[in-house]
Formats: C-alpha cells, sequence, structure tokens
C-alpha cells in the first residue's frame, strides 16, 4: 500500500518524538511517497532549528543521515491542480501538494498537522491520524 507523508511524519521519526513508535507502526509496511517539495521542506524545518539554536550543525548533518535512511519515494504533482485546490480550501502550495499528491496516487495521507489532516479530510483525502 502506497502512504503520503509529510515533513512533520520524517522529522518526528527522526527527532525521537513521542509519536514515532505510533508512526513506525503505520508506515512499516507501506511505500512511503510525498511530492518533490517535502525534500526542501525538510531542509528548511533543519535550517529553521539551526537558526534558532536548537540544534547544531553537527546533529543537523546527523539528522539528514538519518532522513535519507527512509526510504520516501518522492514524485511529482501537477502545479495547476495543486493550487486549484489551494485556492478552494485557502491553504498555502505545499499542503495543497501533499493533498494533490494522495488523490493522484489514491493513497492515505499521514501528517501530524491537524490543520493539514482536516483540510485533506474536507478534500475527500483519507487521512491516517495519530492520537
Amino acid at each position: 500500500m502506497e502512504l503520503v507523508v509529510d515533513t512533520s511524519v520524517i522529522i518526528a521519526v527522526i527527532a525521537d518524538e513521542p509519536a514515532k513508535p505510533k508512526l513506525i507502526s503505520l508506515t512499516q509496511s507501506a511505500d512511503l511517497i510525498a511530492p518533490r517539495s517535502a525534500h526542501w521542506e525538510i531542509g528548511n524545518a533543519f535550517s529553521a532549528m539551526l537558526k534558532r539554536h536548537r540544534i547544531t550543525l553537527e546533529q543537523a548533518l546527523h539528522a539528514i543521515d538519518l532522513y535519507y535512511a527512509i526510504p520516501v519515494r518522492f514524485v511529482d504533482v501537477e502545479l495547476e491542480a495543486a493550487l486549484a485546490i489551494a485556492e478552494s480550501y485557502t491553504m498555502i502550495a505545499y499542503d495543497a501538494y501533499l493533498i494533490r499528491c494522495a488523490q493522484r496516487y489514491d493513497a492515505p495521507l499521514l501528517s501530524l498537522d491537524r490543520e493539514l489532516v482536516r483540510l485533506a479530510a474536507q478534500a475527500g483525502v483519507q487521512v491516517l491520524e495519530v492520537h
């Protein structure tokens, strides 16, 4: 089964956040996919942590090594369709890319971002929730 994952899921696993065991359980037998933009969002998340002095460069580079070990297939999504979703639900493009990815591949979406989960469900995407 294919499963769309967002940056929040990947960061939670890398950072050993409390949701990690549940996320591992939900993704263990899935083929993980994400829009190509997720790759750059990971870099942005780590640069934000560096800027706020929450992590060191050494820690960020170690986290990137862990990130590369996660088997995520990055896919293209149609910008036109994503922008239509963004306009319809008044959301940023990065969230619309995830919803379009889930629609295009007919795959559930896994995210820790409650607003994204809510909007994806409104758009008719199956979502997996972590409690």
